[in-house]
């Protein structure tokens, strides 16, 4: 044991291990077998928001705050010759005065917590795309990424294992591999889902609404900024300049223009006053079902002139309590319990043209 302190390993030029690695490829690629290196350009290891999550998410822990700096330098200059993720594990191989050998498990997420998050969000993800981007709520992004409840595994459920002379518990080869995996989710975010056993289609629903608009998005900066950006750029119901009018009768009357009803308290668009239902303590499910049953509108209809998806909708309806919504759907179902069922008819007929 002492022999091993004697004196530190030779080191090895970053052009030498990567002639090393080079090597080793094509020894694996004889065998049939491919390696899958990580590539980094620039001193950013991660630029996306789940590769940056990811990273960002183990510096949080004190457990490897103080060891994870060790594989910054080993990440950045293509150390790392392998990284392969799958359901529970991730296999990788690192460059370093030799070729060293890494295998991390990682627990499944619990279903007790997957279940949590499926409720928490439920409602708020309209596409694959944008929760692969991370183009998502506040909220929702905040949910995800939450330390002790979120998406991403905690210390104790990580075991890490390289077969490096390094006894330390996160040596530079595992740090290496661990900021590596940040990167490999930039290329493929889903990984993240394989990893921790789950099915991120289950955050959307049966029916897919997949945005086949730009995907450019600006993803600089840290995370905390990132998380400030409101993405969600739903067209406002009622763009034309005469739905905007809303009025205050029952019945409405267009002449007629008495002063008694203004000096009632004015028709606010939490009010429900064409359908009779009261939201002004919030939205629950059953006010969505009463006010399709009122107007005579099909959960399609609806998310038509919502601009949302039908699973959407349907989230919607299946929840209990007042629901939590964005304030841009609040808006959204606002306007639309507003509206007499003329002007729902004609939103229809204007969003399916």
């Amino acid at each position: 044991m002492a022999r091993r302190y004697s004196r530190w390993p030779r080191y090895v030029p970053v052009a030498e291990r990567r002639r090393a690695a080079a090597k080793m490829a094509k020894s694996e690629a004889k065998k049939g077998n491919k390696l899958l290196p990580i590539s980094i350009s620039g001193r950013a290891i991660a630029t996306t928001f789940w590769g940056k999550a990811w990273c960002q998410h183990l510096e949080k822990f004190s457990d490897y705050a103080n060891r994870l700096p060790r594989g910054r330098t080993y990440a950045r200059n293509g150390s790392v010759i392998h990284l392969e993720i799958d359901t529970g594990k991730i296999t990788a191989m690192v460059s370093g005065t030799s070729t060293y050998h890494i295998n991390i498990t990682i627990k499944p997420l619990p279903r007790k917590k997957w279940n949590a998050l499926k409720s928490q969000c439920a409602g708020g993800i309209d596409s694959v795309l944008e929760l692969l981007q991370g183009k998502l709520s506040n909220s929702i992004m905040q949910t995800m990424c939450d330390r002790d409840n979120g998406l991403f595994p905690s210390p104790k459920e990580i075991s890490l294992d390289c077969d490096c002379p390094d006894w330390a518990a996160l040596c530079k080869h595992l740090a290496a591999v661990m900021y590596g995996i940040g990167a490999r989710l930039d290329e493929s975010p889903e990984l993240l889902f394989q990893l921790r056993g789950v099915d991120y289609q289950e955050l959307i629903g049966a029916e897919l609404a997949i945005d086949t608009s730009s995907t450019d998005t600006e993803l600089g900066g840290d995370l905390d900024s990132i998380f400030g950006i409101e993405l969600d750029t739903t067209p406002e119901i009622g763009s034309s300049p005469n739905n905007n009018t809303i009025p205050t009768s029952k019945h409405p009357a267009p002449k007629r223009h008495k002063k008694t009803q203004v000096k009632k308290s004015p028709a606010k668009p939490h009010s429900g006053s064409h359908s009779g239902i009261n939201i002004s303590r919030g939205i629950r499910a059953s006010h969505i079902i009463k006010l399709r049953k009122f107007h005579k509108i099909t959960q399609q209809e609806l998310a038509k002139i919502t601009g949302k998806s039908t699973t959407t909708i349907r989230n919607w309806e299946s929840r209990t309590g007042v629901l939590k919504l964005q304030s841009d759907n609040q808006n959204i179902l606002e306007n639309i319990f507003a509206k007499t069922s003329k002007q729902i008819d004609q939103a229809i007929k204007r969003n399916s043209s």
